[in-house]
């Protein structure tokens, strides 16, 4: 059965927790209008589907659901990144994971999955067995290389899910972000219990690599203005040393 625009409006409403009052007067339409949209006795029209999109701030996929929903055709496509048209997007993310080196960079779609890493990052992954095209979400949880060599592994797994948690607010319903907050959840149980007080300004991880301890945080890129579908998920996480020791030790494990 085709799901119907209204019932998806709501959903992402009442995901972004906004009445239908709030979003009326966002979107310049009376709360009653909104009502009629959610129960099909109004239909909109296509700018009426992408403002709501737009105040709701509704990633692309959902944008083309809602779309659907409403009976229109899409108004975003998903391009596989080898394709000749994203080249110079590719080149882009290319680049800052190159110039990134001595330091471990890597670019991931929305569910972990490692897309493309730069040599660095590459080393740190073989010593776990990982590579391009596996999850780093199912490692985390499943791979018992990679939980070995996370001597912070209980502090990890607590920031995971909880940035898990905000990233299924920005998706809305995804399986796969739910099902990985499930298995985190059962291992974390309460993750205010692990990450106690005031949030740091710097949350390292640190790996266990040839008897040393290699301590990172990260920070991470996204192309939030493509409308390409993949580019607009795609997210490059760029890891730098959280103290000196482990500084010297990636400039010099590069250089060899």
């Amino acid at each position: 059965m085709a799901e119907t625009f209204g019932l998806v409006m709501k959903e992402w409403r009442q995901v972004r927790r906004m009445s239908q009052m709030n979003l009326g007067l966002a979107a310049g339409v009376s709360s009653r209008h909104i009502s009629f949209l959610e129960t099909g006795r109004s239909q909109p029209s296509r700018g009426m589907v992408l403002r709501l999109c737009d105040e709701m701030h509704v990633p692309n996929a959902a944008r083309n659901r809602l779309l659907l929903a409403a009976g229109m055709a899409p108004a975003f496509g998903r391009t596989g990144i080898s394709e000749d048209e994203m080249a110079p997007l590719r080149e882009a993310v290319d680049r800052m994971l190159q110039n990134h080196a001595p330091f471990p960079a890597m670019a991931v779609n929305r569910h972990w999955q490692l897309i493309s890493v730069n040599p660095p990052a590459q080393m740190l992954l073989d010593v776990v067995g990982l590579g391009v095209g596996d999850s780093l979400i199912d490692a985390l949880i499943n791979s018992p290389k990679l939980r070995e060599a996370i001597e912070n592994i209980a502090e990890v797994e607590a920031l995971t899910l909880m940035r898990l948690r905000t990233e299924l607010t920005h998706w809305g319903q995804d399986r796969i972000i739910e099902r990985a907050i499930t298995a985190l959840q059962e291992k974390v149980g309460n993750p205010n219990t692990i990450v106690q007080g005031q949030m740091p300004a710097v949350i390292p991880t640190r790996y266990r690599l040839n008897g040393a301890i290699l301590s990172f945080f990260s920070t991470i890129t996204q192309f939030g203005s493509t409308g390409d579908i993949a580019m607009s998920e795609l997210k490059i996480e760029m890891l730098f040393p959280a103290d000196e020791q482990t500084r010297l030790l990636m400039r010099d494990m590069s250089a060899q």
